[in-house]
């Protein structure tokens, strides 16, 4: 090439001493910057910061390599494409952060909204996957690659990798249909067909992840989830009805049994957490006359379905210490059995 290694050695420290000084106003900024963010009350400035301080690192370290390629004496054709390099680095860190800031200001909106979208694993992926696509189309314009013939190669080839990836691509937009139809929602408390019941963690681009009460993971396949029997305990909201069966014997006062039922259960509302007072609870003479006893069944209202778990547990205690009180029996099971003597 005809050059000597002392050409080179000034462009080389100016580079180096460049990238050293940005580096270092870097490090002063972001450091007033974090001071900056912490007396805010919105978290959009901690976002950005973060998201870019990876990013600038590349920043520095793309000015320095171009401040010296343009002082060294290299050849115009060698540094033509170091410097492409250094646009590819520049473009792909300016994408990586612009994906990452978009998602998480996407997510931080949403979760202060009440905009009826989920910030679910499906749709950041796909608001930083497009980000993505878009970063490596521009990519690939800067190296000189046609976009035309590589689109046409997608659609021929998207073909085949459609037919390949047939349950893949079925859990995808049987995903995205989920989210759209807000059937099934992050949070909400669901219980499918085959009984298992918990809370909606994530709906991903492949699976839905649910949180069953003994904090075990349920990962579905967003196919098969579109297509199951699905009860949301979160809708139309998430007060729910809970029914509470007591048997008394036939020879109890059955209005009398009724009122006592009535009393504990309003007494309790707000003794009990979760126990609403409105709607106010009622009992009935159901399912009423059984083999051994006469049954009424409680209705009271919770918040949500968590809640009647000690709802259940406190108005049975209430209850049976009351019909104790009261002498009011609970039978035991019972038959009465006539034995026909046959003369021989």
């Amino acid at each position: 090439m005809g050059i000597e290694l002392r050409e080179l050695i000034i462009p080389a420290l100016v580079g180096i001493s460049l990238i050293a000084v940005l580096l270092a106003v870097r490090f002063i900024s972001f450091s007033l910057l974090h001071r900056w963010a912490e007396r805010t009350e919105t978290k959009v400035d901690n976002i950005i910061i973060k998201s870019l301080k990876v990013p600038s690192i590349y920043w520095c370290v793309a000015i320095g390599l171009y401040i010296g390629l343009e002082l060294s004496p290299i050849p115009e054709k060698y540094v033509q494409y170091l410097n492409k390099f250094i646009y590819v680095i520049i473009i792909f860190s300016i994408t990586i952060a612009a994906a990452n800031l978009a998602g998480k200001i996407f997510r931080n909106y949403l979760q202060k909204s009440d905009l009826p979208i989920p910030t679910t694993g499906l749709v950041y992926g796909i608001l930083k996957g497009t980000i993505l696509v878009v970063g490596i189309l521009i990519i690939l314009g800067v190296l000189g690659v046609s976009i035309t013939p590589l689109i046409t190669a997608l659609g021929v080839g998207g073909l085949a990798v459609a037919l390949a990836l047939q349950d893949t691509l079925a859990n995808l937009f049987a995903g995205i249909h989920i989210m759209l139809e807000k059937s099934i929602r992050v949070g909400d408390f669901i219980r499918l067909e085959n009984g298992q019941e918990g809370y909606v963690e994530d709906i991903t681009w492949r699976t839905t992840r649910i949180r069953m009460l003994p904090n075990n993971m349920v990962v579905i396949p967003n196919s098969k989830l579109a297509q199951s029997i699905v009860t949301n305990y979160y809708l139309p909201d998430k007060k729910m009805a809970v029914r509470i069966q007591f048997g008394v014997s036939y020879f109890s006062d059955i209005d009398k049994v009724e009122k006592i039922l009535l009393e504990e259960a309003k007494n309790a509302v707000s003794q009990i957490p979760g126990l609403l007072e409105d709607p106010a609870p009622v009992v009935r003479l159901i399912p009423g006359f059984g083999e051994s006893s006469i049954d009424f069944t409680l209705i009271c209202f919770v918040k949500e379905i968590t809640d009647q778990f000690l709802v259940q547990h406190e108005l049975r205690k209430r209850v049976f210490k009351r019909f104790k009180e009261e002498s009011i029996e609970i039978p035991f099971p019972h038959r009465t059995v006539f034995i026909r003597k046959i003369n021989t």
